[in-house]
């Protein structure tokens, strides 16, 4: 990623104090540049419809899952948090089918009035006109991602992965995620999301904020899943979405470490 391209993005909506308040702005030679670069982009106006047709796309060619997981596992040694979210985002959306919006709609909507994408737990809207993919990206690059279940991110997320070269996997990544599936199996029945974030503290180099978006990933590719979505939430507003009613008890799903890990690890984990 050009250097000076991603410090115009993160300037335009971060200061050394945070958020930088009073509107986001960026002049337009520095937004040239960086579009060019392939890190800022015009606003964009596109229908549902058209999203599911570059998902499948994606799908059906353009991307593989072995890119996706070697992506994710270069990014816990070089902390190249941007490279990490695609996991979410090809999980919630590779058995997406080829649907219009609301065909069929929604009986009890949670995320989308769209069925299918209500099911994938997909936040979807119909339309979208001059959606900001700055500040998708912003969030991609600075944490690893925040709005990682809207189907317009998934999108974004993909198809700059898409540009990418294929990432090599080193001997310390592995280590690193053996080490963070034994921290899960470390956990206590009762431990939640924030106690397993805490394990993770200094098994790769990252911040909290890093670990939490790591947690939300997984997630939603369903390796950290809540057998009880009726236990009280930790989380839901605050710090957490789909790790909300993750506990300790649940561990980790052995069969999707294997899907997604399995060839890194040897085959699948007793």
């Amino acid at each position: 990623m050009d250097k000076k391209a991603k410090k115009i993005l993160i300037q335009t909506y971060w200061t050394s104090s945070g958020w930088k308040s009073g509107g986001f702005t960026f002049t337009n030679e520095d937004f040239n540049y960086a579009k060019s670069k392939g890190v800022m982009f015009d606003p964009l106006s596109i229908t549902h419809d058209e999203c599911i047709g570059r998902l499948r796309a994606i799908h059906e060619g353009r991307l593989t899952q072995s890119q996706v997981v070697n992506a994710f596992l270069h990014s816990l040694s070089t902390r190249k948090v941007h490279l990490r979210s695609a996991l979410s985002s090809w999980a919630l959306t590779k058995e997406l089918p080829l649907h219009s919006y609301g065909q069929p709609k929604a009986a009890e909507p949670m995320y989308s009035a769209c069925e299918y994408c209500n099911e994938h737990k997909l936040m979807s809207n119909e339309h979208y006109v001059d959606e900001d993919l700055n500040i998708l990206n912003f969030e991609r690059i600075k944490w690893g991602g925040v709005r990682l279940n809207w189907l317009v991110y998934c999108l974004l997320d993909l198809e700059l992965l898409c540009r990418e070269e294929e990432h090599t996997v080193s001997e310390e990544d592995i280590a690193i995620l053996k080490s963070m599936l034994e921290a899960v199996e470390a956990c206590g029945e009762n431990e939640a999301a924030r106690q397993l974030e805490k394990r993770w503290k200094g098994i790769f180099p990252s911040s909290k904020d890093e670990r939490d978006q790591v947690m939300e990933i997984w997630g939603y590719a369903g390796l950290l899943q809540s057998t009880d979505d009726y236990r009280k939430e930790r989380g839901r507003g605050t710090d957490f979405n789909s790790m909300a009613t993750w506990r300790g008890i649940d561990g980790y799903r052995r069969d999707k470490v294997d899907e997604y890990f399995g060839g890194c690890l040897g085959g699948q984990r007793s």
